[in-house]
């Protein structure tokens, strides 16, 4: 039983069976709305999937979906930003989706984003980055961008450990490093942890590398900056080399086995286990694009790297996103909430519906998921475009939110 939540009658649970999920066809699916636009685009998910799985299906299969609460909504009516049963719901029914959740700048509650993640131990975040053609691009070549990016999704920066400067605590923390350990830190400062664990390491690294094995993909590359934090993003780098050729021996050849014992040329089959500097990354997925396939980070490279990789392929509200761990796939929008344009009608929701699809490949609905990407593919073709396409294509149409959602499920 569950204070605000009420569970589709007609629903019926996902459940896991051995190592791998059993889906029902009628899937209970958990949906947080969002705030601010995720109102807006949270309806045209729901059309367009709907549609999509009627149109694949025949009726045979349809979602259930079950409404949570996290964010504002959350606060109105239970008076907490994240409700317990929420994050009950969300490991009861194993796959949801969201939409963008407020976060303030600088005070109040933390990131309602990194919490469902930690909460979960969703420790990896998935970002699929690839040009839908028509759409806009800074670069020449966005049409060579085509890469999947797991980046760690609980530790790092992102773990939340800091001391504000001037407290009780900071004054300690300073006092402590400079006295025991030897350190020269300046007392007006601020002090934040970053921990990276092999543990945290070796579940994304694997998770990535048995992607780009079920996926076919040509490399998994270890983005990093070890040669400066060599004991953290150093120690991700060789914990993640370890890894691979420890359980993907037959599977994998490293860079350094390529140029050694292979003259430069992988061997037929294999993928190739590969690391990256990560400010020399950020420069190559510009200029050497089409030689990145799958990209392991630690949380902070991640971050920056996936909304670059977005930024050529028409931006953020291109891009898809999802936060998984053995199990969960917590399936979201990887934009912010935009209040000014919330109710307007007129914001994109490819992003959205892109993770859509990501989770109904997750759930092995791939003929759903297939006819989405096919809509929005034909739609972008036909120049029939939210504002922020629009403005970087010549001659499109301008639609609103809703209306860009029918013309989708028209072209699939």
């Amino acid at each position: 039983m569950y204070k605000h939540i009420e569970i589709p009658k007609d629903g019926q649970p996902i459940k896991r069976k051995g190592k791998k999920l059993a889906i029902p066809n009628r899937p209970i699916i958990p949906f947080i709305e969002g705030d601010g636009i995720g109102r807006d685009i949270s309806k045209a998910t729901r059309r367009v999937v709907d549609a999509a799985v009627e149109k694949a299906y025949k009726g045979r299969k349809r979602i259930a979906w079950m409404d949570i609460y996290a964010g504002e909504k959350a606060y109105e009516l239970y008076r907490e930003w994240l409700p317990q049963e929420t994050c009950d719901a969300i490991k009861k029914y194993y796959v949801a989706i969201k939409g963008p959740l407020t976060t303030p700048i600088g005070g109040g509650f933390r990131s309602l984003n990194v919490s469902l993640r930690q909460i979960l131990n969703l420790y990896a975040c998935v970002r699929p980055v690839r040009y839908f053609k028509g759409v806009g691009s800074p670069v020449t070549h966005p049409e060579k961008l085509d890469v999947v990016i797991y980046r760690e999704n609980t530790e790092d920066v992102y773990a939340g450990i800091e001391w504000k400067k001037g407290s009780k605590e900071v004054k300690k923390v300073i006092n402590w490093l400079n006295k025991s350990m030897k350190t020269n830190i300046r007392n007006d400062s601020g002090i934040g942890i970053k921990p990276i664990s092999v543990t945290g390491t070796k579940q994304l690294v694997r998770k990535a590398i048995e992607y780009a094995i079920a996926n076919k993909r040509s490399s998994v590359t270890l983005v990093h900056k070890g040669n400066i934090m060599k004991y953290t993003e150093g120690a991700f780098r060789d914990w993640g080399y370890k890894l691979a050729v420890t359980e993907f021996r037959n599977k994998v050849v490293t860079e350094d086995e390529v140029w050694d014992k292979y003259k430069g040329k992988a061997p037929k089959g294999k993928i190739v286990i590969k690391d990256r500097i990560a400010d020399s990354m950020f420069q190559q997925i510009l200029t050497r694009t089409d030689e990145y396939d799958v990209l392991a980070t630690p949380n902070l490279n991640g971050d920056y790297l996936s909304d670059a990789c977005a930024a050529q392929v028409g931006g953020l509200g291109m891009a898809a996103g999802a936060n998984m761990g053995d199990y969960i796939g917590l399936f979201e929008a990887t934009h912010g909430t935009a209040p000014k344009y919330a109710d307007k009608d007129m914001i994109n929701p490819s992003s959205l519906i892109l993770s859509a699809v990501m989770m109904l490949e997750y759930m092995g609905w791939d003929k759903a998921a297939k006819l989405i990407d096919k809509g929005i593919a034909k739609t972008i073709t036909k120049k029939t475009v939210t504002y922020d396409l629009h403005r970087q294509m010549k001659g499109a149409k301008k639609v609103g939110t809703s209306e860009y959602a029918t013309q989708i499920i028209k072209n699939m």
